[in-house]
C-alpha cells in the first residue's frame, strides 16, 4: 500500500474537486451550509490514505483504509453530521475514529471532540494526519462500547459504524437534553440511522432516518491491529 507523505499537497485541482463534490452533496438533499462549507475545506484525499483512491477521493463513495476499515462516503458524513444539530463548543464523543476524515469535519465545525479507534494503525495515522492539519480533537485507542466515561456527559455523540445494538455506556454518557446518532443493525445486513434524543435520566426518543451500510462496530473480544 502506498501511504501518503504528510507534505503530499492539497492543489487547485483538488480543491476544485472538492467544490463538485459540495455540489453534488447539494443535490442529494443535504441543505446545512455550515456542513457543506466544512466538506469543502477539508482535503479528503489525504485522509484516503492510499494513492491508488487519489483519483477517485471525491467521488460520493467509500474506499478501505486498511484494517477492514472504511472511510465513509461524503454524503454519509454530511448526512450523519447534520443530523447532529451541532453548535460549537459542544462536547462531541466519537466512536470509530477511521482516518480521521469525519473527526475532521466535527473539529472544522467548532465541536470539542473526542474520538475512539479499536484499530491502533488506524489510530496512530489519524493522530498524525489530524495533528498536521492543526485539527484539535482528543484521540483514543479502545473500546467504543465502553465509550469514555472519564470525559462524560457529552453533549453529542456519533456512531460512525454499525453497532447492533445501542451500547448502555453510550446512553449513560449522553447528557440530558443531548444527542446521540448511530446506525444500528447487523453487520452484512442494512443499519438504520438512529437518532436519540435523551430526554430524561433513562428516557430517550428514537426516530430513524433512513438505511445505511457500514462496517461493523468492533467489541472487546475482537483482534485488535
Amino acid at each position: 500500500m502506498d501511504i501518503f507523505e504528510p507534505d503530499m499537497e492539497d492543489n487547485f485541482r483538488h480543491q476544485g474537486m472538492r467544490k463538485l463534490l459540495v455540489e453534488e452533496l447539494r443535490r442529494k438533499g443535504i441543505a446545512n451550509e455550515d456542513v457543506l462549507r466544512v466538506i469543502g475545506e477539508i482535503p479528503r484525499h489525504l485522509f484516503c490514505f492510499d494513492t491508488v483512491f487519489v483519483e477517485f477521493a471525491y467521488d460520493d463513495k467509500a474506499f478501505p483504509i486498511g484494517a477492514g476499515q472504511t472511510i465513509s462516503q461524503p454524503y454519509t458524513v454530511a448526512f450523519q453530521t447534520d443530523l447532529l444539530n451541532l453548535k460549537k463548543r459542544e462536547k462531541v464523543l466519537e466512536i470509530g475514529t477511521g482516518s480521521g476524515y469525519q473527526t475532521a469535519v466535527l473539529a472544522k465545525m467548532g465541536a470539542k471532540v473526542f474520538s475512539i479507534e479499536r484499530q491502533r494503525t488506524l489510530h496512530e495515522k489519524a493522530v498524525d494526519l489530524l495533528q498536521k492539519f492543526n485539527l484539535k480533537a482528543r484521540c483514543f485507542y479502545g473500546d467504543g462500547y465502553a465509550g469514555r466515561e472519564a470525559f462524560a456527559p457529552f453533549d453529542k455523540i456519533l456512531v460512525t459504524c454499525g453497532a447492533p445494538f445501542v451500547p448502555d455506556a453510550l446512553k449513560a454518557q449522553l447528557k440530558i437534553g443531548g444527542r446521540m446518532v448511530v446506525p444500528v443493525g447487523e453487520f452484512n445486513g442494512v443499519q438504520i440511522m438512529n437518532v436519540l434524543d435523551k430526554v430524561g435520566e433513562n428516557d430517550f426518543e428514537i426516530t430513524e432516518h433512513g438505511n445505511f451500510q457500514f462496517v461493523p462496530m468492533l467489541d472487546k473480544t475482537d483482534t485488535i491491529h
